[in-house]
C-alpha cells in the first residue's frame, strides 16, 4: 500500500467499487486503525470512541465489521447506528461527544460502489491534512506498533435510538408555531438511508405522507429512483393531487423538489428560493451565497436581481462549506440538490433542505410553482472530450482566443468553463446562454479547438 501513490481520499472521502481496491475490507479495516489512531492521540478524553453509520448497500455490513474491527483493535469504542444519513451521522457524532464519525456511502451511486467519509467531533468533514496522516499511517510500522493490548480492546455497541435524536433534530429546526397538517407530500427515499426517518418526521409535523424507495434491499439504493431520478416522483405528484415531492438520495444528503404541477426544482432554484425567505427575515448573512462553478447563471442573475451576489467555488460540497466559513455565509449549495444551512447543520442535509422550503410555503400560504416563477434556468451544454493528455489550459494559446471570443460573444448573458476531470482522461466543457442552439454549437466549437490544441 505505501507504492500506492494516488491519493486515497478523493474530495469526499474514498470512494470506488466495493471488493476492488481501495473499496476492501483490509482498507477499511486499516482505516478505522489509522482514525483510532490519530483521534486517541489528541488527548483531553479518558475514554474515546467512535460513531459508524451506513446507508443500505449490500457491502455496508461488510465495511462496517472491519472499520469497527480496526477500531477496537486500538483500544477504541465503537457506537453503530446502522442505515442513517450522513447529515444525521455528522449531528450524532456531535450530539454523543464521539471523536469523529464514520460514514459508509457513495451518495448516488449505484450499489456496486461505496465509500467511507469522516466526520471530526465538531461534525465538519475532516480538514485534507487530518486525512493526509491518516493515509500515511496506512500499512505502517507506527500503526502496528500502536494495537491495544489484549485487556484494553476497544467495545461496539449499537445504539437503538439514534433515528429518534436525528428526528427531534429535525424537528428542531421547523418553527414550532407551524404545521404541516394541510400539506400533501410525496417522499421518494431512494431506498436508501432515510427510508425510515424520512417519513417519520413528516408525518410528525403533520403531513398526509405518500413515501415511495422505502423497501430497501440492498441492491436497488437509487436505482430508478431518487434525486436522478425524479420522473416517477413527478408522476405521483400529479396522480395524488400532492402539493409537493421531496426526492432524497442514497445517503440524504441531496435533495430534489418537484412542485404541484409536476416540474423539478433543482438545487440552484431551492438556494434562490431559500435566499429571498431568509434576506426577508433578516437571516441572511454575507449578502448572497455560495454555489460551485456548475450552477446556473440564472441563479447568478435571480440573485443579483434580490440585491445579492454569488460568490462561486470549485465543484465539491466541502468547498462550499469552507467558503461559507471563512467569509461568513450560512446559505451555500450545489446544483444537484446539497445544501448546506450552516447556522442547522454542519454538511448537506437533504431533509432540513426539504422541511425549510416547506416552512416558507406554510408561511406564506404560496403554492411552490408561485415561489420559483421567477426563475429562468439559462440553456446549458456540457460535454467532454477525451484527452490523451492534461495540459494546462491556459498555456493553450489557440484554446484562449477561442474562450476570448465566445466570451465577448455570449457577454454577461452566458458563461464558459473548461476544466479536466478529476477522475477521467477528459475535459468538460460548459456553455451557457440564450439559446439551446447557440449553447450547443459553442460547445462543440471550442471542443474542435481543444482537441486540435492538444493533437498538436
Amino acid at each position: 500500500m505505501s507504492g500506492h501513490k494516488a491519493r486515497l481520499f478523493g474530495t469526499d472521502g474514498v470512494r470506488g467499487e466495493a471488493n476492488v481496491h481501495p473499496m476492501t475490507p483490509e482498507v477499511a479495516l486499516s482505516l478505522g486503525q489509522a482514525i483510532a489512531y490519530v483521534f486517541r492521540g489528541q488527548g483531553g478524553r479518558d475514554a474515546h470512541r467512535i460513531l459508524i453509520g451506513k446507508d443500505t448497500r449490500l457491502s455496508g455490513y461488510m465495511f462496517e465489521d472491519a472499520l469497527a474491527a480496526g477500531i477496537t483493535s486500538m483500544g477504541v469504542d465503537v457506537l453503530q447506528v446502522g442505515p442513517m444519513p450522513t447529515p444525521a451521522l455528522s449531528f450524532l457524532t456531535t450530539d454523543m461527544r464521539c471523536d469523529a464519525g464514520v460514514m459508509i456511502s457513495a451518495s448516488h451511486n449505484p450499489y456496486r460502489d461505496n465509500g467511507i467519509k469522516f466526520f471530526g467531533q465538531d461534525g465538519f468533514k475532516l480538514a485534507d491534512a487530518i486525512e493526509d496522516r491518516i493515509e500515511s499511517l496506512l500499512g505502517s510500522d507506527e500503526l502496528r506498533s500502536g494495537l491495544a493490548a489484549s485487556d484494553k480492546l476497544g467495545a461496539a455497541r449499537r445504539i437503538d435510538d439514534a433515528a429518534a435524536r436525528y428526528v427531534v433534530n429535525l424537528k428542531n429546526g421547523f418553527p414550532i408555531e407551524t404545521s404541516l397538517g394541510d400539506f400533501k407530500i410525496v417522499l421518494d427515499c431512494a431506498n436508501g438511508a432515510a427510508y425510515k426517518v424520512g417519513p417519520i418526521v413528516l408525518w410528525e409535523l403533520g403531513a398526509e405522507v405518500h413515501s415511495i424507495g422505502i423497501e430497501p434491499n440492498g441492491r436497488n439504493i437509487n436505482d430508478g429512483c431518487g434525486t436522478l431520478h425524479p420522473e416517477k416522483l413527478a408522476e405521483q405528484v400529479k396522480e395524488t393531487g400532492a402539493d409537493v415531492g421531496i426526492a432524497l438520495d442514497g445517503d440524504a444528503d441531496r435533495v430534489v423538489l418537484v412542485d404541484e404541477e409536476g416540474g423539478v426544482l433543482d438545487g440552484d432554484m431551492i438556494l434562490s428560493l431559500c435566499a429571498r425567505d431568509m434576506k426577508s427575515r433578516g437571516i441572511l448573512r454575507g449578502d448572497g451565497v455560495v454555489a460551485t462553478v456548475m450552477s446556473n447563471l440564472g441563479l447568478e442573475k435571480n440573485l443579483e436581481a434580490q440585491g445579492l451576489h454569488l460568490r462561486r467555488t470549485q465543484v465539491g460540497d466541502r468547498y462550499v462549506v469552507e467558503a461559507m466559513r471563512e467569509h461568513g455565509y450560512n446559505l451555500g449549495g450545489e446544483q444537484s440538490g446539497h445544501l448546506i444551512f450552516l447556522d442547522q447543520s454542519s454538511t448537506g442535509d437533504g431533509l432540513k433542505s426539504a422541511l425549510q422550503v416547506l416552512s416558507v410555503m406554510a408561511r406564506s400560504g404560496r403554492r411552490l410553482s408561485e415561489l420559483t416563477a421567477d426563475f429562468q434556468r439559462f440553456p446549458q451544454a456540457l460535454l467532454g472530450v477525451e484527452v490523451a493528455e492534461k495540459r494546462p489550459i491556459e498555456t493553450l494559446p489557440t484554446v484562449q482566443q477561442a474562450i476570448a471570443e465566445v466570451e465577448a460573444q455570449l457577454g454577461d448573458r452566458g458563461r464558459v468553463l473548461i476544466r479536466y476531470s478529476g477522475t477521467e482522461a477528459k475535459a468538460r466543457i460548459m456553455v451557457e446562454g440564450e439559446s439551446e442552439e447557440m449553447v450547443q454549437s459553442i460547445a462543440q466549437h471550442l471542443a474542435d479547438e481543444l482537441a486540435k490544441a492538444l493533437s498538436a
